[in-house]
């Protein structure tokens, strides 16, 4: 069983995690806060997002390996738009460094977006199956899940295997355009941990472990489901190679009120995004 760390951040947060909720996250591999956004912020953020014309343009397909696609737009770099005014906030930055024990930088970002009886599934995977090959030595790395829509099991919400971090890393093939865990390994660890689903209502987060093994179903339902996805690298996992996600740099907060007072039409631009044609990996459980 992995041990929380000793040493935690050092500056003044504005958010913090409580005892209790670190330790659930070393024994289980997640944990969900809710409401870490509140109703105006996180309508806020939907609102931009269904409007945001480069987010759809550069959104790409990934087939799930199971007859149908899943949506998705990615980018490297937090920026002053309305999902860098997300991925800076201390509400998201404060518990993420509580959980790799030190400082992080923002490694990448998604917008999952899964739409009414055509989103697609995700295979079981782990993230660090992949974010591996990118040159992290350690399985420093974390994802904060924020539901922008309610995440129910009838449209597809994330689930997870209770515990599966302390597995280590699984290998790793391609499913589709994803790359999955290996399948029997996966029902090995069903028949010994627990599957759970990760309900969540707008404004809900999920902070996950990298190793954490999670996949999720194709939306059935006649409701959207988007959900932002910010993850996080320890800087001290700084990688010892390049690869088509950042290497450490400081990362910038912003005011915890910012989204409410800066986020209305905040809109991404063209070149914030990352294109999936120059990365053969791309796409690979990436939710």
């Amino acid at each position: 069983m992995l041990n929380a760390p000793s040493v935690l951040i050092i500056h003044l947060m504005s958010f913090q995690l409580s005892q209790n909720q670190i330790e659930q996250y070393y024994q289980d591999g997640y944990i969900i806060v809710k409401s870490l956004f509140d109703a105006e912020e996180i309508g806020i953020l939907r609102d931009v997002a269904r409007a945001d014309q480069a987010l759809k343009k550069h959104a790409f397909d990934i087939d799930s390996g199971e007859g149908n696609k899943a949506k998705l737009s990615l980018w490297n770099y937090e920026g002053d738009d309305v999902y860098g005014l997300v991925s800076r906030s201390p509400r998201v930055i404060d518990p993420s460094e509580q959980l790799l024990g030190g400082e992080a930088y923002h490694y990448h970002s998604k917008m999952s977006m899964k739409e009414p009886f055509t989103g697609g599934a995700w295979t079981w995977h782990q993230d660090y199956g992949y974010w591996y090959q990118n040159g992290c030595l350690f399985p420093l790395l974390l994802s904060c899940f924020i539901a922008v829509d309610p995440n129910t099991r009838e449209n597809g919400c994330m689930q997870v295997i209770k515990g599966s971090h302390t597995l280590g890393r699984i290998e790793h093939g391609r499913f589709g355009d994803q790359t999955g865990a290996d399948p029997e390994r996966v029902d090995a660890a069903l028949n010994v941990l627990s599957l759970e689903y990760c309900v969540m209502d707008p404004g809900d987060a999920l902070f996950f472990h990298c190793n954490t093994l999670h996949r999720s179903d194709e939306n059935r339902s006649p409701d959207p489901r988007w959900s932002l996805i910010c993850c996080y690298n320890a800087a001290r996992n700084n990688p010892y190679k390049q690869s088509h996600h950042p290497s450490y740099h400081k990362l910038e907060r912003v005011s915890d009120d910012d989204l409410k007072r800066f986020g209305r039409g905040r809109v991404s631009q063209d070149g914030a995004y990352y294109d999936p044609m120059a990365d053969k990996t791309i796409g690979v459980g990436e939710r």
